[in-house]
């Protein structure tokens, strides 16, 4: 008979790489473009203050992933504070959003590949779903392997980084950084909620905390120091785009006039004795490889933890025996991402995820406020989240204004994410669980000390 436990495979570099390879990709290589479109130069600082809203949640996560080292992340923490209903919503939809995340690096490659490949755009597709079967074979044949793989190609892609930068600082058009701020402070805030998915993938390790060595020290290393790495790595790649890139090339250079897809290899072309594009397209379409690798890694563990608790069909928690990966729970996650790849419009859809995205990010925090306020003696962190609880309420006060500015048609697709939780744990979970959460134990105290409350006498 299969198993149920996963191997503790991964160090601590490994478990960097991933969370590296998961935010070089879309963020870097696709979205600045668009920030650009939003926020002129000052796209920068849209970078950074992305950064500033997401690390509540990286520090909330941190703490929860080492007093719950298991599959499941952002669905296992918010399921344990607040109830299975919440968990479910929370589990359907980071799984949809990653999967989606993935499936758009995996199309958003194709726009580089065009750049010094002869092939057509029908073509595109179908290289897309050829990566898609083979990051679905690498993650099944072990996660051990599929790390170590993710480790090597970050570190030839951060070289690539590295070059790229350098060598703008000598060739860079200081004049394209004046006026600074072309939109105003709203454009930064608005810029920063369409990029604050570039860094959403620093929190995805915890979803396979169970593969983690060490889990209590390595993993609020490597979220915290993959984050301060990756801010310093946007920040300087981003002013090399805004230095070399002709400001319409970034505003008007993508498909139909909108903005570019392919902006690091926008203004490329004096870089590295003028084989510039071409080396960036293939930085790029390694990285946005790695970053579907690292995706469905990722994501395949929502299942797998929903179906230990009985949210989703018990078939999903099967681990191969012999792999020991999660086998049912990759091929359904492969099976959506390349039907994601063949048939939907993903560049257009992945802001709809991305909106659930900061929404999820913000529950995150209240997730933590639950289980400090519910002084569990099971919740035993050997991390702890220091500027409790100013940090958490200050990241979901930020996070809920980012959403706001990302428009009707992405806070309408959060909504319809949460709805479809709703229905699947109605349907089927609701019958199979009967957990409270860290929540029904503070409102089952009060409720004892109200209880306790003698009656107060009448005339």
């Amino acid at each position: 008979m299969p198993g149920h436990d996963l191997e503790r495979s991964l160090g601590l570099y490994s478990t960097m790489m991933i969370s590296m390879g998961a935010m070089i990709g879309s963020g870097i290589f696709v979205l600045p473009a668009l920030g650009y479109k939003k926020a002129g130069p000052a796209v920068i600082l849209a970078y950074v203050l992305a950064a500033i809203v997401v690390l509540p949640a990286a520090l909330s996560k941190a703490e929860m992933a080492t007093a719950m080292p298991e599959s499941g992340g952002t669905y296992l923490y918010i399921d344990r504070a607040l109830g299975p209903l919440f968990g479910t919503i929370a589990g359907l939809g980071a799984w949809f959003s990653l999967t989606f995340k993935s499936s758009f690096a995996l199309v958003g490659l194709g726009a580089y590949l065009l750049l010094f490949a002869p092939i057509s755009q029908g073509a595109i597709t179908f290289v897309a779903l050829g990566l898609g079967a083979l990051i679905i074979a690498l993650n099944i044949s072990g996660t051990k392997l599929s790390g170590q793989v993710q480790a090597i190609v970050v570190s030839l892609v951060l070289v690539g980084l590295l070059a790229y930068t350098v060598n703008a600082g000598v060739t860079a058009d200081v004049g394209r950084f004046t006026p600074f701020v072309t939109k105003g402070g709203g454009g930064v805030v608005t810029a920063a909620a369409f990029v604050f998915v570039s860094f959403a993938g620093v929190t995805k390790i915890a979803s396979i905390a169970e593969e983690v060595k060490n889990p209590g020290t390595n993993l609020p290393r490597a979220m915290i120091g993959s984050m301060a790495i990756m801010t310093l790595i946007y920040v300087a790649v981003i002013a090399a785009i805004v230095g070399l890139a002709n400001p319409d090339d970034l505003i008007h250079g993508g498909p139909n006039g909108g903005a570019s897809l392919t902006p690091m290899a926008d203004g490329a072309g004096a870089l590295f004795a003028g084989s510039g594009v071409l080396i960036i397209s293939v930085v790029a379409i390694v990285a946005l490889t790695s970053m579907g690798n690292a995706g469905v890694m990722s994501s395949s563990r929502f299942p797998l933890a929903m179906s230990r608790d009985n949210l989703l069909p018990p078939a999903l928690q099967t681990i191969d025996d012999r792999l020991a990966t999660p086998r049912n729970s990759i091929l359904l996650t492969g099976t959506v991402l390349l039907g994601l790849i063949a048939f939907v419009p993903v560049i257009e859809l992945a802001k709809l995820a991305s909106a659930f995205k900061i929404l999820v990010f913000s529950i995150i925090n209240v997730a933590l406020i639950a289980f400090r306020e519910a002084d569990m003696p099971s919740y035993e962190p050997e991390f702890t989240s220091p500027g409790y609880p100013y940090v958490q309420v200050f990241g979901l006060v930020a996070g809920i204004g980012l959403l706001t500015q990302m428009g009707t048609l992405p806070i309408l697709g959060a909504a319809g994410i949460t709805a479809g939780g709703v229905v699947v744990y109605l349907l089927y979970g609701r019958s199979r669980t009967d957990r409270t959460g860290a929540i029904g134990s503070i409102l089952a105290d009060n409720y004892e000390r109200v209880e306790d409350v003698p009656p107060t006498e009448t005339d």
